[in-house]
């Protein structure tokens, strides 16, 4: 699917690592029995009418105290300033575990810990893994529901998109020959040096990067084939590095050339001044993150006090400081309720953009499960 520009994402910075939460012989979840202003079960309540409003919901989040984030590090999308606003706002203690995670390891944990106090609250999820996993999910409609387009959320609010971005390629000029397009990625200069951000089968930034490069080789969303054979192609050149990226692995350059989210490669550029980024312009894939509530979070009230702050102006606004596009960016801007200076830095890509729909999600993973592993093995 192509969206214009003005519909599209942004870039700018972000990256990532978080805080922590025990994992050794969890009790047992006492919380997700609270009852609301209106009788239902904190677990069932869809919106915060069913609290009594806002100050209902605040009372009963504030009440269990605690909320359980997975999988988000503080660099990514500015994730490490919405917890810090979040928790000083309400006066709730995130506990934030495996930072590092992909969405298939949030999805993991939750059935690991199912009936735990440690289980998450929340997940912040790629489209194919939130798409394979939507009974796993509570539906809710935040307050501000009706600016966010319907394409970007489920109709009765099982998940919701937050915010975007386009895939990209990153790298350390003092380290490797200006990469002007995918093509370049095979030339001998580049052995031993590039980077993908996870497994596509398990991580969403991985999957996008398939896709980009499938894009780039002449496939599309409907046809994900050529980018796995230019992995495979990678792969007998020596030139693909089976090393997860970080921050870390950028700035030590264990890691000189990376695919990955334009937001999270644009971070590097504040830390690393040799650090490039490069949205491919025969390529520009863009994807969006999905918000959901775990069915069985231990602590019911504050998981949908969390959408409520995530879906507000300031949580937004938090967003785009971080150099991704909010999902309400059109609404706000509206409104003039959307932080201008953050927003100028988010810029736009001129052309055809491609944006999976559900179906060649699922295609596409469908494809990637059953050749991904023979490519690169």
């Amino acid at each position: 699917m192509n969206l214009s520009p003005q519909r599209l994402l942004g870039a700018l910075a972000a990256a990532t690592v978080t805080i922590g939460l025990a994992a050794c012989a969890p009790p047992e979840n006492q919380s997700s029995g609270e009852q609301t202003e209106s009788g239902v079960n904190a677990a069932e309540a869809t919106s915060a009418e069913d609290f009594g409003g806002m100050e209902g919901l605040i009372e009963a989040a504030k009440a269990e105290g605690e909320l359980n984030v997975i999988a988000l590090p503080p660099d990514w999308a500015n994730y490490g300033a919405v917890i810090e606003a979040f928790g000083q706002k309400y006066g709730i203690k995130v506990n934030s575990a495996q930072p590092d995670a992909s969405s298939q390891e949030e999805i993991n944990a939750a059935n690991q810990q199912k009936g735990r106090s440690t289980a998450p609250d929340v997940f912040d999820l790629g489209q194919a893994v939130a798409l394979a996993n939507t009974a796993m999910f509570a539906p809710y409609k935040v307050q501000t529901w009706d600016d966010i387009p319907d394409e970007y959320k489920e109709s009765d609010g099982l998940w919701v998109n937050d915010y975007g971005g386009y895939m990209s390629i990153g790298f350390d000029s003092a380290k490797v020959p200006p990469v002007t397009s995918v093509d370049d990625l095979l030339k001998p200069e580049y052995a031993g040096k590039v980077a993908l951000n996870g497994d596509p089968t398990q991580a969403g930034a991985a999957f996008s990067g398939v896709v980009m490069v499938a894009v780039s080789q002449g496939g599309s969303g409907d046809d994900v084939a050529p980018g796995v054979d230019f992995f495979r192609k990678l792969k007998e050149a020596g030139n693909f590095l089976p090393v997860d990226p970080t921050p870390a692995t950028i700035e030590s350059g264990q890691t000189p050339v990376v695919i990955d989210w334009n937001y999270l490669n644009a971070a590097e550029t504040k830390k690393l001044p040799s650090w490039q980024v490069l949205v491919p312009e025969n390529a520009a894939v863009a994807g969006y993150y999905y918000q959901a509530i775990n069915k069985d979070a231990p602590h019911p009230a504050a998981a949908r006090l969390w959408q409520e702050f995530l879906y507000s102006d300031e949580g937004q606004n938090l967003w785009a400081q971080g150099g991704v596009r909010p999902v309400r960016a059109d609404a706000m801007t509206e409104a003039g309720t959307i932080d201008k200076a953050a927003a100028e830095q988010l810029p736009t890509i001129d052309g055809p953009t491609t944006l999976l729909t559900q179906e060649q999600t699922d295609a596409a993973t469908k494809y990637l499960a059953e050749n991904w592993a023979a490519a690169i093995g």
